[in-house]
């Protein structure tokens, strides 16, 4: 009889062993000393996990050219969040490559003495912000929590949660923590020609935007603080390749030498962006330091 009962309690244990591990569970705290940049990711089990970032990618405000307007609005903004002062939720939008995200890595290093830390969140992942909101709320550090490239499509799970944590939630904003997020979508949802037809006219001509407008303004208008990026000139494009031309120390001669190819690299490729100047300086130093 005691065997049985020991077989079936063993049993039970099992049971209550698989049914904890598909239940919610609280974010576990990782070694915030490891990194000042962090990962959320989805384990296969549904559980959700921060995780540091091993090697952070290295970037310097300075390296960054012909962005300046748009460098003062992130790092006075950025350096009114470190420093306890009144600080906005970001959105940058605008042209690809031309340094949204590279920005935001640059004030990670710049504040990263001040207590500055990054966690970045993949746009599946939207839906646990609140979780990871709450995880890091009574830390002493200052949280950005990233998300690069967003833009949802209608009925996304994570616009509502996303939508939440930038106002409108029944809690109070968590001082410790700003949302910054890059898209090439101004509204971060796709705009339609259908949509116009929601707009209505008062009868002194105004025109007023409908429900359906309204609701793809609503979350972008979240944001305090918008930046907008734009396409590069000729000139500012040879500036930047200069400029990374000149951190891989090539030659002055040799750079001004490399304009034609650095023009040729860029029409190939349909844009003069900032990526485009870092791949070629990369791929042009790399062949120079080899024929040195």
């Amino acid at each position: 009889m005691q065997s049985q009962l020991e077989r079936l309690l063993l049993r039970a244990e099992h049971l209550m062993a698989r049914i904890e591990s598909i239940l919610p569970q609280p974010l576990s705290q990782p070694d915030w000393g490891a990194s000042i940049a962090f990962r959320y990711r989805k384990r296969s089990s549904g559980h959700g996990v921060i995780e540091p970032v091993r090697h952070v990618g290295a970037m310097k405000l300075e390296h960054l050219k012909e962005i300046d307007q748009q460098k003062e609005k992130i790092q006075r903004n950025t350096e009114q969040f470190v420093r306890g002062l009144p600080a906005n939720n970001v959105l940058l939008t605008g042209a690809r490559g031309t340094g949204k995200s590279s920005l935001i890595r640059a004030c990670l290093h710049t504040y990263a003495e001040q207590g500055l830390r990054l966690i970045e969140v993949d746009k599946s992942d939207m839906v646990d912000l609140p979780d990871i909101v709450d995880a890091v709320s009574q830390r002493p550090e200052k949280f950005i929590v990233f998300c690069d490239d967003l833009s949802f499509e209608d009925g996304e799970p994570g616009y509502k949660a996303l939508k939440s944590i930038l106002d409108g939630s029944v809690s109070a904003t968590t001082p410790n923590v700003l949302i910054y997020v890059t898209s090439n979508r101004r509204h971060l949802l796709p705009e339609y020609m259908k949509d116009n037809l929601s707009y209505s006219h008062t009868e002194d001509g105004e025109i007023h935007p409908g429900e359906v407008v309204e609701e793809k303004i609503s979350l972008s208008e979240r944001f305090g603080l918008w930046v907008s990026f734009y396409p590069f000139s000729q000139d500012e494009y040879l500036s930047i390749v200069a400029q990374w031309l000149s951190s891989f120390d090539v030659s002055e001669s040799a750079i001004a030498a490399a304009q034609p190819e650095a023009l040729v690299w860029a029409l190939e490729r349909g844009s003069r962006s900032g990526r485009v100047a870092y791949q070629f300086a990369k791929d042009y130093a790399g062949k120079h330091v080899g024929q040195a």
